[in-house]
């Protein structure tokens, strides 16, 4: 079964673009991983300063690859970020 994170995060007034910047890389790498079927960054339409991280993953193992790939990895624009993230996750069909 799949696993399905989304994660909201708020970025600093006028941020945005830097923000955006700073994932770039990031995206492009995790995108490689094996079993990742979706890592897409979305940014609000009706507030520029709100952020969507969609991910889906084929299974648990995989996810959980990620997250410890992840445990390796510098942090991203955390100078940018108004507030901790918000992260959720469910398994799905």
């Amino acid at each position: 079964m799949a696993v399905q994170v989304v994660v909201r995060s708020n970025v600093l007034p006028g941020e945005g673009d830097a923000f955006i910047t700073a994932w770039l890389p990031r995206l492009a790498e995790v995108r490689t991983e094996p079993g990742c079927e979706q890592y897409d960054l979305f940014r609000s339409i009706e507030d520029p300063n709100k952020f969507v991280m969609v991910e889906r993953w084929t299974d648990e193992p995989t996810f959980e690859a990620h997250r410890a790939l992840n445990r390796t990895r510098p942090g991203i624009a955390a100078e940018l970020r108004d507030g901790a993230s918000v992260l959720r996750s469910c398994i799905v069909d």
